[in-house]
């Protein structure tokens, strides 16, 4: 595509929960255009392992579940999300089972563990969106959304990175936000495209955040290679493991390797998600790999279930939509994630779908300017780049924070957006690397806020210097403004 398109929904981004809105949409009547930053359908971290789901049917099983899920999220879950995203997982999953399998349960009990197989769960959603009438555009990175003179967001624009660049833009009646939280480009298998580009635009236009604090997520890899280790597998350099509980176990290994003390995965082979894999065929150290908001809870806030943000005309679905409501203060991996990205993909599109279709005609519309997108190329990006994964990456940056380390992540992270906002920019390839670094920047720069103003310990927001759960704290944080940073408690 190239030049001017229109559609009724526009979605962004061709992962799990990209692919179920525009299904949604298309299914209830509308125009849907997707576009997405690589290949709908075989990029993204989805694309790169199994998925994990939760098949929970109604009934007191689900009540004790969304109990534990309460507590385990610290009590920022919701009871009603809680149950509404694992009722739409539960009557989803027997059309999902013939690319994946169920995983063989315990004798007398009944199995609630579904594992399928990423990319060909993808493709089969991708052929999906060809059957529904989707029209699905590849290599096409947004760049800026459009919204018209009432400030209602009407479409989006970017430019094709295939075959040349070339800009393109389309007009729609409401945009769904499916691209995705943010690793910092970390290395996580598939979180290339996970640069945070779609919460800068939201945010852009008006947007809020909430949850950003709880971006600590790792993921444990052996320092060999990119393959990720269970932490059940792993031992100390005594040889001893960390414990059969994987979130125990990764918690106890994490903070080993943040004291400097060696992890290592075992030689041979294990089960992650039904699959046998070679993790090493030698003892080999481990590092720890920050998945961000990726696995993390924080992204868009939501204001119903149909999935709207903020803005009028934006809705967003999966990582690009606030978790808390589901996950709490912990992260949405091993379960909760997949069944997120099926239930919200669901509600944004058919939420789209019925702005789109109330609202009529669409006037007017131009850009919503944004940081990286002048043509000036003063600094290089990879610079900017630089400077976010060293605040960033390091356990004792993200895992283990305080004060004086969040404080010192601020000042030099604020130091340098007005030079960002302003001086990064060119055509072509320049203008992605500028606007990419410019997402890296600011939802960096989010998190660390957000931190601050959280003097608790709770899920992945881990304070050192206030290493208790306050009562008081049992509440969300909301954030907001690109150059100004704002957060506000409710």
């Amino acid at each position: 595509m190239s030049g001017d398109a229109g559609a009724d929904v526009l979605v962004i981004g061709g992962g799990p929960s990209g692919a179920w809105s525009a299904l949604a949409a298309a299914r209830a009547g509308a125009r849907v255009i997707l576009v997405d930053k690589q290949y709908c359908g075989g990029s993204g971290p989805s694309a790169k392992g199994p998925v994990a789901l939760w098949d929970i049917p109604a009934g007191p099983g689900r009540e004790e579940a969304v109990l534990r899920s309460q507590a385990r999220g610290g009590g920022l879950a919701d009871p009603e999300w809680l149950d509404r995203v694992a009722g739409e997982t539960h009557r989803r999953i027997p059309h999902l089972l013939p690319w994946g399998h169920r995983q063989p349960a315990a004798a007398g009990e009944s199995s609630t563990r579904v594992w399928l197989h990423g990319r060909r769960y993808l493709t089969a959603l991708r052929a999906a969106l060809v059957r529904a009438g989707v029209r699905i555009f590849d290599h096409h990175p947004a760049l800026y959304l459009l919204r018209d003179t009432d400030g209602v967001v009407s479409g989006a624009g970017g430019v094709q990175t295939r075959n040349g660049f070339r800009t393109w833009s389309v007009r729609a009646g409401a945009v769904v936000l499916a691209s995705g939280g943010c690793a910092f480009l970390s290395g996580v298998s598939g979180t290339d495209v996970n640069t945070g580009e779609g919460l800068l635009m939201a945010v852009e236009a008006g947007g809020e955040l909430s949850g950003m604090e709880f971006s600590g997520a790792y993921r444990l890899a052996t320092v060999s290679g990119r393959r990720d280790v269970p932490a059940h597998g792993l031992v100390d350099a005594a040889g001893s493991g960390f414990g059969d509980d994987e979130d125990r176990a990764g918690s106890a290994a994490l903070a080993a390797l943040a004291e400097g003390q060696p992890v290592y995965a075992q030689a041979g082979s294990m089960d992650i998600g039904g699959e046998t894999m070679v993790v090493a065929r030698e003892r080999q150290r481990v590092r720890p790999v920050l998945e961000g908001t990726v696995r993390g809870s924080g992204g868009l806030n939501l204001t119903g279930f149909d999935c709207a943000t903020t803005v009028p005309g934006l809705h967003a679905a999966g990582d690009a939509a606030s978790r808390e409501a589901t996950t709490g203060a912990v992260g949405s991996a091993d379960g909760p994630g997949g069944g997120w990205a099926i239930a919200s993909g669901l509600w944004a599109g058919a939420g789209a779908a019925r702005f789109a279709r109330g609202r009529g005609g669409i006037g007017r519309t131009r850009p919503v300017s944004g940081a990286g997108l002048n043509p000036r190329s003063g600094i290089d990006p990879r610079a900017v780049v630089g400077l976010v994964q060293e605040h960033t990456l390091p356990l004792r940056r993200s895992y283990y924070r305080c004060a004086g380390s969040l404080r010192d992540s601020i000042a030099e992270l604020d130091a340098i957006w007005p030079v960002t906002g302003c001086d990064l920019g060119g055509v072509g390839a320049d203008l992605v690397r500028a606007r990419q670094a410019a997402a890296l920047l600011v939802v960096a720069r989010w998190t660390k806020y957000s931190a601050l103003a959280r003097t608790e310990t709770r899920g992945l927001h881990r304070r050192t210097d206030h290493p208790g759960t306050a009562q008081d704290w049992c509440r969300r944080l909301q954030t907001g403004g690109v150059g100004q940073i704002w957060v506000r408690a409710v």
